[in-house]
């Protein structure tokens, strides 16, 4: 039986970089986005490119809370995943002070409420499983505060703290646990910046990371992965 993947926001940058990962390796994938094309895009270009591997896709808008249970309900009627990966998220550049008072609201809902009501979907099983890896995808922002960073940083460190907590709560079970905390990657978040490419990291060196991180052994857990630019931050 082949093993599978969840990974929120699979369609572009980190995350999906993180499905064609898993999906070399003969794991299903199952993901979601809020366009539809995306998703079906996606479904052709990784069933045509890796054969048995099978994609099970989703529109939902995870700044919902309604949308975000009802994908973990899609997921949950085919498989309990061997792996989770939280990588939803949105950014707004803004200062705390001064940044409309939705932005907050709707970075909190999209980036860190989505984390915990698809986790919280999927831990009970897990549990009962006696396995399981859990990753969220933070952010540096969320280990360096900075100015301009407003709601996005905000939602990086609370996400920090969150697998911080479920680490310790899961790891009598013999769930994992990893928080994963890149640097500048460049994906459509970095659209329009006047920098070369060269300048940040690929996405897919974290979809690397990631899987060195879920191959080892039982007796092992990376609680934490930081990946900065060569060149350092930006």
């Amino acid at each position: 039986m082949s093993k599978s993947i969840l990974v929120t926001g699979g369609t572009k940058g980190i995350g999906k970089a993180i499905v064609l990962e898993f999906a070399s390796k003969g794991f299903d994938i199952f993901t979601c986005s809020r366009h539809e094309n995306e998703l079906l895009g996606l479904k052709k270009e990784v069933e045509s490119r890796y054969s048995g591997c099978s994609v099970h896709v989703m529109r939902a808008d995870l700044s919902l809370k309604e949308e975000t249970k009802a994908f973990a309900a899609f997921v949950k009627a085919k498989t309990l995943p061997d792996v989770l990966v939280n990588n939803t998220g949105i950014f707004i550049p803004g200062a705390i002070h001064t940044e409309p008072e939705q932005n907050f609201e709707k970075t909190m809902y999209t980036n860190l409420f989505s984390t915990y009501y698809i986790t919280r979907a999927f831990t009970e099983a897990f549990i009962k499983r006696k396995n399981g890896h859990i990753f969220t995808i933070g952010s540096i922002a969320g280990l360096t505060a900075y100015a301009n960073g407003g709601s996005y940083a905000i939602s990086k460190w609370a996400m920090l703290g969150f697998t911080k907590c479920l680490r310790q709560e899961l790891l009598p079970y013999g769930i994992k646990v990893t928080s994963v905390l890149p640097g500048a990657t460049y994906t459509a978040s970095w659209e329009g910046v006047d920098l070369p490419e060269e300048r940040f990291m690929k996405p897919e060196d974290v979809a690397t990371s990631v899987w060195a991180a879920y191959n080892l052994s039982p007796r092992s857990v990376v609680e934490e992965i930081v990946i900065r630019p060569q060149l350092g931050d930006i």
